[in-house]
This record gives structure tokens, C-alpha cells and sequence, in this order.
């Protein structure tokens, strides 16, 4: 009898044994499952982050970025699909910048792009890529314009995941969220799971985010290396255009028997709006030009090389000065915009002549010094400025005017770039003091006499930028 009780108390020793170790086994397997899962996602979210990380070197494409932040977020939380929108450069509305495969829509959709989805699914693809989203515009607008994260599934009662399900592709679960960084809204990520997926948990809900605030860091950055790639870009056309327009502006001054010719242009920026030329007309005649373009930087520079371009055409026109810029006018108001236009001096010169012919075109009274009794006085002769007038009032108001100059004589032709430069305390070069130092600098050649002006400017301006263009023409009587 004992025999037999010890026998069945072994064998259910043995059975109780046998269970415990099974219950073991499986603890074991479930653990080594579970360590492999997590590993597996330690692995991805390493992979996410080592791939935002490589746009802190610049080396990624932004399109590349954008899709790395949609397809490393749904591999980390198994997500269904996924869709990144960017606000756009104005910030007042979202535009789609990557939406992964069959990706439910999460803006408003119009019925009939619905109905049609039914039996052409790429009628809804079409419309997502393309769709724009205002603020507070369906899950992902709301989510933009109230910046704060939203989590709804199927397993909590809310109203708005059944308004998302009425689309061609169910949502069981969504997470959304925006993309702020630097306290700058940036965009909106979001991820969904259909109805045959697990639907998204709490600590999903946790991962996302850490995920969504890693990813907006690294679309910063993105966003700062483009706009400085942008600006790097940009600062080489600008340079390849200062390039060019100074091959369009006089390398040297031509020799005039009877005269000394000097100019000067220093822009303000990159390019320039103020414009001058020495024109071969015949073997008797030259024209020198003068002009300053309202405005400055890259359209004034196009409006300079366009004026530049009539005017040598039709310079060899005649011998009136007058009768040039009366055809110049005419030719470029068609293409001048109404808030535009060009003020001009031009001259002919004559060889060995003691007079010049010049006409205004409202631009800056040339200064004339007399070396007889060293005074300087205003050349001003009627006329307006170009493009204002198809031509009507500007041939009736623009007329030569003959200038006579003596030996030792210097004419002055001058942008309003020199007598409107300021100093640091804001108070204006002036007329009066352009006067002064053309009268300091009498019996000197052209050469110098420009000289001595842009040096005495740059003086008087100090440490402050330079805000206008600063062109000079000197023509001395020898």
C-alpha cells in the first residue's frame, strides 16, 4: 500500500515537473520572442535615427528626408500608412510631401472624388498628392492649427474616427501630430492602421512622438542647410551677373582730343541700377550717358542693360542729344512697369570743339566748374524722366542744351547716390559738399577729381553700409 502511494506521489511529481518545465520552456521562448521583437525595433528606431541623423551633414536629398521620417515611423509602430505634409513658404497652408502606399486620407475629400475611388483607387491617389490643406481643414489641418498631437482608435468612442471612415480605405487607428521646432510650425506627420491591422496603443501613442519630435529637428535642420544652399546659389548668379554687368559698363575712357573723360560706378549691392557709357557715334562725335534706375538690385540691374542696349542703337542717330533720348523713351516705355523709370543726362561731345550739347531726362543737374573764377554751378536744363511718358509731353519738355567749356573747365555728371549718402548719425552727403571738394580739386585731371569725390564720400559715410548706387562721369576741357 505505502509502495503504491509513493509510486502515484513520484508520478505526479514527475507530471508537476513535466508542467513546470514546459511553463519554463515557453517563459523562455516568450522571452527570447520578446527580446528578439525588441531588438528588431531597437534596430529600426536605430536605423530612423542614424538616417535623420546623416541630414546634419546636408547629404540628403530633402524629398529623400521626407519619405525616411513616413516609411521609419510606420516600420517602427507597424503602422498601415503614414503621410508627412510641410507648411509652404507663406506658412498659411499645408502641401503633401510624401504619402506612402495606399495611405487613408486624413483632409476633407469631395464625394464625388470618393464615388469615383470606388472603382478607381488612383483617382484618390491623384487627389491627396495634389491637394493643398487649409488650416483646420480635416484631422491633419485641425492638428496644424491647434499644434497639439491627436490619438483616436477604434477602441475608444470618438465621433471623429467614424467621419474618417467613410473613405474608399478605413482607419481602425490614427496618430497625428505637428512638427514644431523653434517654436515654428513646420508641418504635420501622421500614421493609420486599417481594421485588419492591431490597432495602435498608448505606448504607441508615446513612441510616436518622441519620433514626431526627432523628425521635426531633423526637417529643421534640412530646412536650414536648403535655405542656405539656396543662398549660396543665389549669391553665385548674383556674382556671375555683377560679372556681366561690368563688362557692360565702360573698361576704359575713350581719347577725345581736346578732352579728359574719367567715370566711376560702385554698387550698392551685388548688381546695379545706375548705368554710364561713352558712345562712339562717328569720327567726330561721342556720347556719354549717365542714368540711375528707380529702384535697386536685380530689376533695376535688367532695366539698366535694356536702356544700356536702345540707347546704342540709337545713338549714331544724329547729333542732337535731345533727339536720342527722345527715341530711347520711346522704345522702353512699352516695357517699363508704371511704378519704374530711368533718369538720364546725355551729351555729345565734338572733337576739338569748345562746346558740348546736352539734354536731361529728369535725372540729377550735372555741376559745372568754371576754372576762370574756380565757382561750380548747376547745368539744368528742362526734362523728364524716361518711361513716365509715351512721348507726347517728353519730346515737348526735352531740349539740347549747349554748354561751353573753357580750358581748365570740368563738367560733373553725378548719380544721387553721392549726395544722398549718409553717415552713421543718418545726415546727407549733399550737394554742398560735392560743391566743396569739386572746388578743392581744381586743376586736377578727371581722374582725380573722381577720385577725390568717392573718397571724400566713403569718408564721410564711415562704418555705414552703403544704401544707393554711386556712379561719376568727369569730362575736362583741356
Amino acid at each position: 500500500m505505502l509502495c503504491v502511494l509513493l509510486i502515484g506521489l513520484l508520478t505526479v511529481a514527475v507530471v508537476f515537473f513535466g508542467l513546470l518545465l514546459r511553463k519554463q520552456t515557453k517563459t523562455i521562448e516568450d522571452l527570447k520572442r520578446a527580446r528578439e521583437e525588441l531588438q528588431l525595433e531597437e534596430s529600426r528606431v536605430f536605423d530612423f535615427l542614424h538616417g535623420l541623423g546623416e541630414t546634419f551633414t546636408g547629404d540628403v536629398r530633402v524629398a529623400d528626408l521626407h519619405r525616411l521620417m513616413v516609411e521609419g515611423a510606420m516600420r517602427i509602430l507597424d503602422a498601415h500608412g503614414g503621410a508627412l505634409y510641410i507648411a509652404d513658404r507663406s506658412g498659411k497652408m499645408l502641401l503633401p510631401a510624401f504619402l506612402s502606399k495606399g495611405c487613408p486620407p486624413l483632409v476633407d475629400v469631395p464625394r464625388q472624388i470618393l464615388q469615383q475611388s470606388a472603382t478607381t483607387p488612383v483617382v484618390l491617389e491623384s487627389f491627396l498628392r495634389l491637394h493643398t490643406v487649409k488650416p483646420d481643414e480635416g484631422l491633419i489641418g485641425m492638428v496644424w492649427e491647434k499644434r497639439e498631437p491627436v490619438f483616436l482608435s477604434s477602441r475608444d468612442d470618438n465621433g471623429r474616427l467614424e467621419n474618417l471612415k467613410e473613405s474608399a480605405l478605413q482607419i481602425d487607428s490614427v496618430m497625428v501630430a505637428p512638427l514644431i521646432y523653434a517654436r515654428q510650425n513646420l508641418g504635420v506627420l501622421a500614421v493609420a492602421n486599417g481594421p485588419m491591422s492591431t490597432p495602435f496603443s498608448p505606448p504607441d501613442f508615446v513612441v510616436f512622438q518622441s519620433i514626431v519630435e526627432q523628425s521635426a529637428f531633423a526637417l529643421y535642420n534640412a530646412m536650414i542647410y536648403s535655405e542656405a544652399d539656396e543662398k549660396r546659389r543665389m549669391e553665385r548668379d548674383l556674382d556671375v551677373a555683377r560679372d556681366i554687368q561690368r563688362i557692360l559698363l565702360p573698361a576704359s575712357a575713350p581719347e577725345i582730343p581736346g578732352f579728359e573723360i574719367a567715370g566711376i560706378n560702385i554698387p550698392a549691392s551685388h548688381v546695379s541700377g545706375d548705368y554710364y557709357d561713352y558712345i562712339s557715334i562717328d569720327e567726330d562725335h561721342w556720347g556719354i550717358a549717365i542714368a540711375d534706375v528707380s529702384g535697386k538690385g536685380v530689376p533695376a540691374s535688367l532695366i539698366m542693360a535694356m536702356c544700356r542696349s536702345v540707347l546704342r542703337s540709337v545713338a549714331s542717330t544724329g547729333e542732337s542729344a535731345a533727339g536720342v533720348l527722345r527715341q530711347v523713351n520711346r522704345q522702353l516705355y512699352p516695357d517699363i512697369r508704371e511704378d519704374m523709370f530711368i533718369s538720364m543726362a546725355y551729351l555729345v561731345i565734338q572733337k576739338t570743339a569748345d562746346a558740348i550739347m546736352l539734354a536731361r531726362a529728369g535725372h540729377d543737374a550735372p555741376l559745372l566748374f568754371r576754372a576762370a573764377d574756380r565757382t561750380v554751378t548747376k547745368v539744368n536744363p528742362p526734362g523728364m524722366a524716361l518711361g513716365i511718358d509715351s512721348g507726347n509731353v517728353f519730346d515737348r519738355v526735352t531740349a539740347d542744351f549747349k554748354v561751353r567749356l573753357d580750358p581748365g573747365d570740368c563738367l560733373i555728371l553725378y548719380t544721387d547716390g553721392v549726395t544722398e549718402a549718409l553717415d552713421l548719425n543718418g545726415s546727407e552727403f549733399g550737394i554742398g559738399r560735392l560743391i566743396e571738394v569739386i572746388q578743392a580739386g581744381a586743376g586736377e585731371s578727371a581722374a582725380l577729381i573722381v577720385n577725390r569725390v568717392t573718397d571724400t564720400v566713403k569718408a564721410f559715410v564711415g562704418n555705414q553700409p552703403q544704401t544707393d548706387d554711386i556712379t561719376l562721369v568727369a569730362i575736362r576741357k583741356l
